[in-house]
């Protein structure tokens, strides 16, 4: 047979023959789509393999064959049930989704077909029609299908996902997005290509995560290809991730794994910076009543009337994944009519939960809480934020538990400022540099600020004189660093952060400088006369050796973050920075700049 088939040729092949020579040469490949912050398996994108047999030099070319010989509807069932087959056999597929590509030339002529031969597939393997989700390319123009808005919400109803696949990179991903109540974007390889040196691209994929959301979409990010990219896509805010540095695409399903450690293992920076906001989400989530979108509806009409007060409850679907919510106002036109409820439940008029749900914004329950309120703030009159936690649903948040929460992380921020200087504190300074650490989208210079002999000074003159000179510091960083794009902070003592972006590295020379030689020369007045003419003063070091110590000044040692450039591990700046402070005080200007590698600067 093999030999048979080498003699064949795309251009060879008549009617009829598409099908009965791929029932023998196509393969199921499934490739892991994987939850971005653990690494768990989320689902598996089905992929035909064995189309280069038939001369084929993409899926594609053979799917476009199939339709030019009248045999596109018997190919796509033919590859949709091996798949299906391939997945039901798969240990714990009831806790995962199978992504499908779905070729929407199919609609219109075809759709009870369509509809039904999916049922006897289900049935017949034992999935929930939840499990699988339909990728609806961009390939084609959809707009040109009147059937096609028709037939996806009857695949809604039914309890199917729907995915828009390639976005964009076709003809009307935008469209589709603002028509259609779908559950997942997949952005295209083109924008996460590279994405680590290409500040575009971040900006493209950071609007289309918070659009997505907004609208009750997760983001699955496509040809994930390394580790740069992985890292970006997830701090983005990616909800999963597919590509070759995940896994690849494999016929031998055995080799499927429940997890990858690798990707579990990655330094979350971004998650952790969050861990405080979580906190006070957590305290704030509503576990409401959940309905199954499968369920009949005298279970919402029994949820309604034990809950009188509640106008609204979210609706699950069989993965226990978010589907939107169901309000009470959905159904009251059907109730209050004479016989709508006799309607209602009326297997000829076919209304099930999933015609009344209304879509509704997501967001992760360790997403940081202003997000959060950046993304319910731009779900205009929507009741609640759905929260999920590893895709699943976790609760909700109300407009005033948002509000609550900003509160509390305003209060906690107060209570986090210094009481001396009235600056930010460490919680802050760490949150400030964890998030510009992931910005490559600018230049970023974190400096660290440490006075130089204060100890013998504040031995000397006494700890007012001492908070004197801290307080001086204090109001020339306020003066020198006002700009929308600064951060000044209070470590503790006299130590001191500020934090600069989209500044010429010449223009945070000069500020530097110019708040150094202001403090120098304020500082000198809390000497007295003799002190100052003599421009030292007498104390004991740590040995407890009495010494002459030169009048105080502060040294700032200067990290430079180039744009482009992302980091992940703190530990490498805090070395960095420790290296460039020492070099700062050994400096005779007491200010040093330099990268995370040395530039063979001193």
């Amino acid at each position: 047979m093999s030999a048979l088939l080498e003699t064949f040729s795309p251009l060879h092949l008549g009617r009829d023959q598409i099908v009965t020579l791929s029932k023998l040469v196509i393969e199921t490949a499934l490739q892991p789509i994987v939850e971005a912050t653990t690494g768990t398996c989320f689902g598996y994108e089905s992929l035909m393999r064995g189309f280069d047999r038939l001369g084929f030099a993409s899926p594609l070319a053979l799917l476009d064959r199939a339709h030019e010989n009248g045999e596109l509807l018997a190919l796509e069932h033919m590859v949709i049930s091996r798949a299906l087959a391939a997945f039901a056999a798969l240990p714990g597929f009831q806790q995962r989704t199978l992504f499908i590509n779905f070729d929407t030339r199919l609609i219109g002529a075809h759709d009870e077909a369509i509809l039904n031969r999916l049922d006897g597939h289900l049935k017949r393997v034992g999935i929930p029609p939840s499990s699988v989700c339909f990728e609806l390319s961009e390939r084609h123009d959809n707009e040109t299908i009147a059937e096609f808005d028709t037939l996806l919400d009857r695949l809604r109803q039914h309890g199917f996902k729907l995915a828009i696949d390639d976005f964009g990179a076709g003809f009307s991903g935008l469209k589709l997005l603002s028509r259609a109540a779908v559950d997942y974007v997949k952005i295209d390889r083109h924008f996460v290509s590279q994405i680590e040196s290409l500040p575009r691209n971040r900006q493209l994929v950071r609007h289309i995560v918070t659009v997505a959301h907004k609208l009750g979409a997760r983001v699955i990010a496509e040809g994930v290809e390394t580790e740069a990219e992985f890292h970006v896509c997830r701090d983005l805010g990616c909800d999963l991730l597919q590509g070759y540095f995940v896994a690849m695409p494999t016929v031998c399903h055995a080799d499927l794994k429940a997890s990858y450690p690798h990707l579990a293992q990655a330094d979350d920076t971004k998650r952790r910076t969050a861990s405080a906001d979580s906190v006070l989400i957590r305290r704030q989530v509503e576990h409401l009543p959940t309905v199954q979108e499968s369920a009949n509806l005298d279970t919402i009409f029994e949820l309604f009337r034990t809950s009188p007060q509640q106008a609204f409850f979210p609706v699950l679907n069989a993965n226990d994944e978010p589907r939107g919510v169901i309000h009470e106002y959905h159904l009251k036109e059907m109730i209050y009519h004479p016989f709508g409820r006799d309607l209602l439940q009326n297997k000829v008029y076919q209304r099930r939960i999933a015609s009344f749900v209304t879509p509704a914004p997501v967001a992760d329950v360790n997403m940081p809480a202003h997000e959060m309120l950046d993304i319910f703030a731009g779900a205009n009159g929507s009741d609640c934020l759905i929260l999920t936690e590893n895709m699943r649903y976790a609760g909700v948040l109300s407009s005033a538990s948002l509000l609550r929460i900003i509160s509390e992380k305003q209060l906690k921020f107060a209570r986090d400022q210094n009481p001396l200087s009235g600056l930010p504190g460490n919680r802050a300074i760490r949150d400030h540099v964890h998030e510009a650490m992931l910005d490559g989208d600018r230049t970023r210079f974190f400096c660290y600020c440490d006075f130089d002999n204060f100890k013998p000074f504040n031995d000397s003159y006494g700890f007012h004189r001492g908070d004197a000179a801290i307080t001086l510091f204090s109001a020339l960083l306020r003066r020198h660093f006002i700009g929308d794009g600064d951060f000044v902070g209070h470590v503790g003592g006299d130590d001191f952060f500020v934090g600069l972006s989209d500044l010429p590295r010449a223009a945070v020379e000069d500020m530097l400088t110019r708040m150094l030689c202001a403090f120098k020369a304020g500082v000198e007045e809390l000497y007295s006369e003799d002190d100052r003419n003599r421009g030292f003063i007498m104390g004991y070091g740590r040995s407890g050796v009495e010494q002459a110590y030169p009048l105080m000044r502060c040294s700032v040692g200067v990290l430079t973050l180039e744009k482009g450039t992302i980091l992940t591990d703190v530990n490498a700046v805090t070395t960095r920075v420790a290296e460039l402070k020492s070099c700062a005080k050994a400096s005779g200007t007491g200010l040093v700049m330099d990268g995370l590698v040395s530039g063979g600067r001193p």
